[in-house]
């Protein structure tokens, strides 16, 4: 389950930047690739100064380790891993009149 959602997950990441890219008609977004030193990583895209957009992100990670205490106090468990992975983005246009846009998508 957990790798076919992050599977999803960059796929659709990949989606949603070329129909944005497609839209703004004038600037692509930038990736950075990150890596957790405790586990995981992400990919990190932004698009700026665009024809349509002022500034936007589409974010992915998955990330995994071992639970921290105060986490493992507040679930009332002992010692344990955790993974979780999500995509997130926001989207602000240059068109103060023109819809902001925000998304969460979590698998924990």
């Amino acid at each position: 389950m957990k790798n076919k959602f992050y599977i999803y997950i960059q796929t659709l990441q990949d989606q949603i930047c070329k129909g944005l890219e497609d839209i703004d008609g004038g600037t692509k977004f930038r990736e950075d690739i990150w890596e957790r030193p405790e586990g995981g990583g992400g990919r990190t895209r932004v698009i700026e100064n665009g024809n349509v957009f002022e500034k936007g992100g589409v974010n992915i990670s998955a990330v995994h380790g071992k639970l921290p205490d105060t986490m493992q106090k507040m679930f009332g468990v002992g010692e344990a891993d955790f993974f979780a992975c999500g995509l997130s983005l926001v989207i602000h246009p240059k068109k103060s009149y023109g819809a902001n846009g925000s998304c969460q998508l979590a698998l924990f």
